[in-house]
């Protein structure tokens, strides 16, 4: 059975990657600034957003409806027997929306799955898909692997310096915050089941964070074999040396160090660390 991914690049899945399965289909999320549009990943980069992000008007918008078309376009001319559709969480982005609806027409044999997630954690999940495909499993069984993948088997978690940019964005869901900046008290914001972000843990400022958050690593996945990633936003030094330190403590079988996607990092600002893992 020959069969297909579709995702979007809230996923941030490394040009490398996109580029060697040719199988996968990736749609740019969009970028909007002053009234202009970008393709998230294609046509702006995370600097150029942070130069912009306190001086004009920066926000996010869904893929554009031909992007998506296309992508489905592209599965028909590969004459694909099935699909894959891997979403941003439902609970942070309408594109999950935007697919089902481009899906209901598209005459395709598909499988349309909310991640209620975002970043590597989203990645994880097409990864192990593609994997999967590769590997000769059948629709239901993918499909039954990547809910357990997301459910039990994975978990992405990260701390930022100010919560001014998720609160611009709309994005703070049930993140706790307004006293806890007052005393530099810095939360540890995971997705839950809902897709919704929340307040995972705290801490008294992003160091304590960090720290609170390999404990949390350590506690679930124990001397299990994982994948990890590191998001970063704007330091790339400190991303790297966490990523050291955090091999020390856990059983690390590939460690990726990762910018965010601009697209994301919209909501989050420069200052942010986040941690990615799934069991092999």
């Amino acid at each position: 059975m020959k069969i297909a991914v579709i995702t979007d690049s809230g996923a941030n899945l490394e040009v490398e990657y996109k580029n060697k399965m040719k199988n996968l289909f990736v749609v740019p999320l969009m970028i909007v600034i002053d009234g202009k549009t970008f393709r998230d990943q294609i046509e702006i980069t995370s600097s150029e957003v942070y130069e912009k992000l306190d001086t004009n008007h920066v926000s996010t918008s869904l893929p554009d409806k031909l992007d998506i078309l296309n992508s489905i376009e592209q599965v028909k001319a590969g004459a694909y027997d099935h699909v894959f559709v891997i979403s941003i969480s439902s609970g942070l982005s309408g594109t999950y929306n935007q697919f089902r609806l481009a899906l209901l027409d598209s005459k395709l044999s598909y499988t349309h799955i909310d991640t209620r997630t975002l970043g590597y954690q989203e990645a994880f999940i097409v990864k192990r898909a593609l994997e999967l495909i590769e590997a000769g499993h059948s629709v239901k069984e993918i499909e039954e692997a990547l809910h357990k993948l997301r459910k039990d088997d994975s978990l992405a978690m990260y701390t930022i310096n100010t919560l001014k940019y998720l609160k611009k964005g709309g994005r703070i869901g049930k993140v706790e915050g307004t006293i806890g900046e007052l005393l530099r008290i810095k939360p540890v914001i995971t997705v839950n089941d809902e897709g919704v972000y929340v307040t995972l843990s705290k801490g008294i400022g992003i160091s304590r964070s960090l720290i609170t958050m390999k404990d949390i690593l350590v506690d679930k996945f124990k001397e299990d074999l994982i994948d990890l990633t590191i998001h970063y936003g704007s330091d790339l030094e400190k991303a790297t040396q966490l990523g050291q330190t955090l091999q020390k403590s856990l059983n690390v079988r590939n460690l990726h160090i990762s910018e965010l996607t601009p697209v994301l990092g919209i909501h989050t600002g420069p200052d942010m660390f986040a941690y990615v893992a799934a069991r092999v």
